[in-house]
């Protein structure tokens, strides 16, 4: 038995080196915004062996798995000492989401989870379920994790165990080790989810992106991504929330949308990528898309380009609850790179690689929505036109040469 112990250990561990120190390949071509990348980031499988199996033969003689790992997606991203880290909704097998940091050296491959996952302090009345963390380098000097933290609606019917509260769950820390936990974020919203920390004082107060949403599901009467000032961090509240982004119909956000990571601060505007939801008759479909708003005026969208950014594609498309692409998580290097991290599916992470010259160039110059088939045809006709003629005259140039 001690053998066969051994021998397995051994295996597992070669396995799991083998796919965490896997070698990521940006895939060729691509649609000119941005490159995807061959394999995933993390996955459950990217988990530590010692986190999964208990692995002392006298306890666990067949060597099985203990605490199992069902997903690792919607992490939120920061880049500290060099290092580029994602906070990762971790799933065990109970269905219970945690947080745990992987590092990587460079951004798309070796992520590694550090040793321990995140000890959250509970308030007053504990989580049941805590997940998809904005993490936001804010001007005042601390880090904070935003982040939905759920529980069981104390009004639901005798015997319904699926009912529950959203609410914006907001902790700070200065290592992604230790954390200090805060009140609940107040909004005037029976629920909220997919709250986002501006990362600069506006006006002298706090910001905050919201989702106004009238259950746990469900948007109901919630207009979109909203946005709201509070005086104070420690219990932050917002009084009103003025819809920044409205859901808008037959469109990839019609349904429900939410602001993704904080935003990218540019010389030209704050870059601002977010999710958007629409119905089929598949499911829901969850895709990301991009805009832009003013520096001066945080609430004034400037550039919006019509339909998705991202899209669930091949196996992206296979998971949990399939057909969906989300991001709380991106870095913006020092060099310009910013590198975007999306979970598909709810079950892994990937990356995609662009530049803050690239994403500019695509908000501003990508047309917008008209929200009409016949005006789509006409950006379509103008853009043919330009084309042709463009080529026609290049022809005829070389044919006089």
């Amino acid at each position: 038995m001690e053998n066969s112990f051994r021998s397995r250990l051994t295996e597992l561990e070669k396995a799991h080196e083998a796919l965490v120190t896997r070698k990521n390949e940006k895939q060729p071509l691509g649609n000119g915004v941005y490159d995807r990348y061959a394999y995933p980031v993390l996955t459950a499988q990217h988990a530590p062996l010692f986190w999964r199996y208990d692995l002392n033969p006298e306890t666990n003689p067949y060597l099985m798995e203990r605490f199992g790992i069902n997903a690792a997606f919607n992490a939120g991203a920061i880049k500290l000492d060099g290092k580029y880290l994602m906070v990762v909704r971790t799933e065990g097998l109970d269905r219970k989401s945690f947080f745990a940091v992987a590092e990587s050296p460079n951004g798309v491959d070796n992520f590694r989870f550090w040793d321990h996952p995140i000890t959250m302090p509970e308030t007053d009345t504990p989580d049941v379920n805590v997940y998809d963390m904005r993490v936001t380098q804010h001007e005042d000097g601390w880090i904070y994790g935003v982040f939905c933290t759920e529980r069981k609606d104390p009004n639901a019917p005798a015997g319904d165990e699926s009912s529950a509260v959203a609410q914006a769950g907001i902790a700070r820390t200065r290592d992604l080790k230790t954390w200090e936990r805060l009140a609940d974020l107040q909004t005037p919203s029976p629920q909220q989810r997919n709250v986002v920390l501006h990362p600069e004082f506006v006006n002298g107060k706090y910001a905050f992106y919201t989702r106004p949403q009238d259950g746990f599901i469900d948007a109901g009467s919630g207009g979109g991504i909203g946005f709201g000032y509070a005086d104070s961090i420690e219990n932050a509240v917002v009084e009103k929330e003025h819809i920044l982004d409205a859901k808008q119909y037959h469109t990839v956000y019609e349904v429900k949308n939410g602001q993704g990571p904080a935003p990218i601060k540019t010389d030209k505007g704050w870059l601002h990528m977010a999710h958007g939801v629409r119905n089929t008759a598949a499911g829901l479909r969850y895709v990301l898309y991009m805009f832009m708003t003013s520096l001066e005026d945080p609430m004034q969208i400037t550039h919006k380009p019509a339909g998705y950014f991202i899209a669930p594609e091949g196996e992206e498309r296979v998971g949990d609850v399939s057909n969906v692409v989300f991001s709380n998580g991106w870095i913006a290097d020092e060099d310009g790179t910013v590198f975007i991290y999306y979970g598909s599916s709810d079950t892994r992470m990937h990356v995609a690689t662009s530049t803050v010259d690239r994403l500019l160039d695509y908000v501003v110059n990508t047309p917008a929505d008209n929200f009409r088939s016949a005006a789509s045809v006409q950006q379509l006709n103008q853009l043919i036109d330009k084309n042709l003629a463009f080529t026609g005259a290049k022809k005829e140039e070389l044919a006089a040469s």
